[in-house]
């Protein structure tokens, strides 16, 4: 099969060229960590230290985040009254940590709530009305319901708890919708005004955690502990590297080899983890087997795998984990090739909008990931069921907003909404094309042919005499990398191969 031809891609350097005097050694290196420190436009001798240095004793006070303060009286309450406590979260790691992290602050204070993940296939993200009658008849009816990682665009469905007599404390890091707030008691979202807006779910969860603890304090419960899984949420769900984030993640990492989760221990040992953590080891390893639970339609196994409290069941999970993203990447690679068929048709679009009635909903986002970033167009890949209602997942390019752009065909969807570079839409199948018209229409108004244009951004030239462990250890000082804080691409002129590139193992 012939692929699309792929554009082609200008190498821009970042900002101002970095050239070093002389030679160069080992001990210039600090004048490079200047240039790519003003690069990530960090002034002034504290911003450079926190960043550097992340310690947490700098952690914000989390009552700074909208609505923290009503949503810790209200579970306070509930706490003292005994009420019985839900807590509803998406089937992602970023929902599954979620759930974690409010369980075990929760069990702290001796309540033992129930907890619900969705069927991705059946029931869809979020707080849907399919997923509420599950929920409600497998876990009761609640008298307090927390929906993490989701509900800060479900108004219709809060509507219908709240007129059930159920409260809802909402935490969640997604955009806001064009409907306005839902009636709930709480929604804690840095979206909703805060200059927390880099948070994942994960993280809102442990700033609430760490609310109940100034509150509330516990002398045997450590918010240390909650790290390894906040790191694991905020590396998956690949939020910006920047503030309480790169504190959270560098922290987390340091605890995860000798995390006290056993699930987490089980799938380091999995993927064959041995000593040190790095946001690579998350992204590329440990994250993709907790997310394939919930794209195989079994998300609870990985909250079982995160809960797991026998050793040897932990190992079992784990492989079970490891299984299933054998049989999600088998999944992924048919449903990228039946898309590259599709594309030859539309070739000369500024988009790309394809879906099928073969497509597993669970491995849309991240075949749209990767034509994405090999086509570079914004990208949403859809599933459809036998009923016609296709789910699809979007990726973008910089400068196009995936949350105005679904806004801006709104009355071509059924749902739509997420982030501005990741989104979930809904759609009638015959509204397709519809669709993929308006949607390059958006694109071909709000950019250039420059701004679409394919780039790599290159942030210095380095001679490889420069190379050496004084280098590497300067380096690792930006760590952790992702959005936000990108890995620094460095280049060489004149360089080839002195011999013919060779396998390490097979050496």
């Amino acid at each position: 099969m012939q692929e699309s031809t792929t554009p082609p891609v200008e190498w821009v350097i970042r900002g101002e060229s970095f050239q070093m005097d002389g030679n160069g050694s080992a001990t210039d290196f600090p004048a490079i960590l200047a240039h790519l420190i003003r690069q990530r436009n960090i002034v002034g001798s504290e911003d450079l230290e926190r960043f550097l240095d992340p310690k947490l004793k700098d952690l914000s006070d989390p009552f700074r985040m909208p609505d923290m303060e009503i949503a810790v009286q209200r579970l306070f309450e509930s706490i003292d009254r005994g009420e019985s406590i839900s807590i509803f979260g998406d089937y992602d790691v970023d929902g599954v940590t979620s759930i974690s992290v409010m369980r075990s602050i929760l069990r702290a204070y001796g309540v033992e709530p129930k907890y619900f993940v969705p069927q991705r296939s059946a029931e869809g993200y979020g707080l849907s009305e399919a997923a509420l009658k599950r929920c409600v008849e497998e876990c009761g009816e609640p008298d307090l319901l927390i929906a993490v990682d989701c509900g800060t665009g479900s108004v219709d469905e809060i509507a219908g708890l709240v007129a059930r007599g159920i409260d809802v404390i909402v935490l969640d890091h997604h955009e806001p919708g064009p409907r306005g707030r839902p009636d709930v008691v709480a929604l804690v979202n840095p979206k909703c005004g805060s200059e927390f807006q880099y948070l994942c779910a994960a993280g809102v969860c442990f700033k609430v955690a760490h609310a109940m603890l100034k509150r509330r304090p516990l002398a045997d419960y450590d918010l240390k502990n909650l790290l390894d899984m906040v790191s694991v949420a905020t590396i998956a769900d690949i939020v910006p590297m920047v503030g309480e984030n790169r504190l959270i993640v560098r922290h987390g990492l340091k605890r995860l080899p000798t995390t006290a989760n056993l699930g987490l221990r089980a799938l380091q040992k999995a993927v064959g983890m041995n000593g040190n953590a790095t946001s690579m080891d998350v992204g590329f390893r440990i994250g993709p087997r907790l997310n394939a639970a919930g794209r195989m339609d079994q998300p609870e196994m990985a909250l079982a795998t995160l809960m797991c409290e026998d050793p040897a069941e932990a190992e079992q999970l784990a492989q079970l984990l490891d299984d299933f993203n054998r049989e999600r990447q088998t999944m992924e690679e048919r449903t990228r090739r039946e898309a590259l068929e599709l594309m030859k048709d539309f070739e000369n679009d500024p988009v790309i909008v394809l879906g099928s009635r073969d497509w597993h909903p669970g491995v849309v986002g991240i075949v749209a990931s990767r034509l994405m970033r090999q086509y570079h167009r914004p990208t949403f890949i859809i599933s459809i069921d036998d009923q016609g209602v296709g789910k699809g997942s979007g990726r973008s390019i910089q400068g196009v907003s995936l949350v105005s752009a679904i806004a801006d065909s709104r009355h071509l969807l059924l749902a739509g909404g997420g982030h501005e570079m990741a989104a979930g839409i809904s759609i009638n199948e015959e509204m397709m094309p519809e669709f993929r018209k308006s949607f390059a229409q958006y694109v071909l108004a709000h950019t250039t042919e420059e701004e679409r244009a394919a780039r790599i951004h290159l942030d210095a030239e380095l001679s490889f005499d420069w190379l050496s462990l004084d280098f590497l250890k300067s380096y690792e000082l930006l760590q952790p990398f992702g959005s936000g804080n990108p890995q620094p691409v460095f280049f060489a002129r004149d360089v080839f191969l002195s011999r013919p590139p060779m396998h390490l193992k097979n050496k």
